[in-house]
């Protein structure tokens, strides 16, 4: 099948399904086969490894998924689309198609009854805009047993998870991430391969689970939210932000903190590294819990 053949059977299972395409749930159907045969080529497939896909849409990313990898388990939310997406691939043994919100299950407990046999589970999906990072989230703080993640998200998006420190693009969402995970910005993807035409453009982003996190702080729990309270204002200093975020400390307890730990008092969040992150962290956590 050629690329126009294919970005016409796109728009033929829209039309021959009559099915709407709904904003609400941010739905942009991929129609371009070489992007979709280069996800998968860096996905690094085969027949060893179990694929997540959340959101298979109308099944262009599944077709070549369940073609390379041992099983597939996909997500869809919407009633539609499942129907569609069963008779479509109604003769794929290696298939388990999920009515259910990737955000509401137990992640580990379905790759447990789904994925018997396999070495290695990489998740693999086309990300909704207004949902991306709630469910990056869900598979970094609710899974052990995810290795990978090749995702598609709004570029914007993709330019934060992957940027380094002291660069326009980083923020709380790399820090928290890049704590976790690897990242990698692997390549852009045009808007205009999409149907609907989105705003914006999209990137594929990989992300590979640390199997071991060398320094941890002292309470991950408050790290994750002290870094957020960090870049509550990207326009302050580091210093005002956590004065505004715990106010119970005046000003010159935090002057003091910041020098004594060897920062300029004028710094701002972006120019920390997350092992700055995790020494501050551990500090702050020490002087509230006194």
């Amino acid at each position: 099948m050629s690329s126009s053949d294919f970005r016409d059977s796109v728009k033929d299972l829209l039309s021959n399904n009559q099915f709407r395409i709904k904003k609400h749930l941010g739905q942009n159907f991929l129609k371009d086969r070489n992007i979709l045969q280069k996800i998968v080529k860096e996905a690094k497939i085969d027949k060893t490894v179990g694929v997540i896909e959340v959101g298979p849409g109308l099944g262009s990313l599944t077709e070549y998924l369940i073609d390379s990898a041992l099983k597939v388990v996909a997500y869809e939310i919407d009633n539609e689309l499942v129907p569609i997406l069963k008779n479509r691939f109604s003769q794929a043994d290696n298939l388990e198609l999920l009515h259910k919100d990737i955000l509401s299950v137990e992640i580990d407990k379905d790759i447990d009854q789904y994925f018997t046999g396999c070495n290695e589970i990489v998740v693999v999906a086309n990300l909704p805009y207004y949902i991306t990072t709630p469910i990056l989230m869900r598979f970094l703080e609710s899974s052990k047993k995810v290795n990978r993640m090749i995702l598609m998200m709004q570029s914007e998006v993709g330019m934060r998870v992957t940027s380094k420190p002291s660069t326009k693009d980083y923020n709380a969402l790399t820090v928290v991430i890049n704590y976790r995970a690897e990242t990698k910005y692997l390549f852009k993807v045009p808007k205009t391969v999409f149907v609907p035409e989105p705003n914006v453009d999209s990137a594929i982003i990989e992300i590979k689970i640390r199997n071991f996190i060398e320094r941890k702080p002292n309470n991950e729990s408050f790290f994750f939210d002290f870094v957020h309270r960090c870049f509550t204002q990207r326009r302050k200093t580091l210093l005002n932000n956590l004065r505004d975020s715990y106010s119970q400390f005046d000003r010159a307890v935090w002057e003091t903190l910041l020098i004594d730990m060897g920062y300029n008092p004028t710094i701002r969040a972006e120019a920390l590294s997350i092992d700055d992150f995790i020494k501050l962290s551990d500090r702050v956590d020490e002087m509230i819990n006194r």
